[in-house]
């Protein structure tokens, strides 16, 4: 991942995080093996492998949890004790939140391998068997708003889900997509209210 998408990815998080919390994104694709993008389901599990390295590493010193910055929810139900730290899942917290709303929770994805993946990973959250519809875009179109919100904007129109999660950690929803959720926005607000109401550590998984 290039040094501007990291920095667009942290100015997206520091324009997101609420009061009381604090996010760094780093780069995992700086001399490690992680895939530049998630393409196949090889890409999926060389991803997941560099994030448990990394965060095995980290000893938790300052920081109260991780925070995959991808939907898919990576390494969030490894064995507990793994990490000396939580791992708190975009996905799981979105999800969990419609769900316990009693409300149908959908997706949008760029290609077939993520939407795949964010079907298994709905159905485990209790989401039903919704099937993700796929944008057929590129890693590079991440980065480029207009053309994302284009593609979602066509699906959306054939969408019967209450709510449907854009299947990106890393992009924007254009105002007046009213069933169009940004898991990131939505799950930062969430740890937000967490960190404000001052629970106790959670154990780490």
């Amino acid at each position: 991942m290039s040094v501007e998408e990291i920095a667009r990815r942290q100015h997206r998080y520091d324009r997101l995080v609420p009061a009381g919390v604090r996010v760094l994104v780093e780069n995992l694709g700086d001399g490690s093996e992680a895939p530049r993008s998630l393409e196949t389901h090889d890409d999926i599990v060389a991803s997941e492998q560099c994030l448990i390295a990394r965060y095995r590493a980290v000893d938790g010193t300052g920081w109260s949890g991780f925070l995959p910055d991808c939907v898919l929810d990576p390494v969030v139900d490894s064995p507990p004790g793994l990490f000396a730290r939580p791992v708190y899942g975009i996905l799981k917290l979105t999800t969990t939140f419609f769900l316990g709303q009693g409300l149908t929770v959908g997706a949008v994805a760029r290609n077939d391998t993520i939407a795949r993946e964010l079907d298994r990973q709905l159905a485990l959250y209790g989401g039903g068997d919704s099937s993700t519809f796929v944008l057929e875009l590129s890693v590079d179109d991440i980065s480029d708003e207009a053309r994302w919100a284009r593609a979602t904007r066509d699906l959306l129109a054939t969408a019967t889900d209450d709510a449907v999660i854009n299947g990106c950690s890393a992009v924007d929803v254009q105002a007046g997509e009213t069933r169009l959720i940004d898991p990131t926005a939505l799950a930062l607000q969430l740890l937000g209210v967490r960190a404000n109401l001052q629970l106790p550590p959670r154990a780490a998984a």
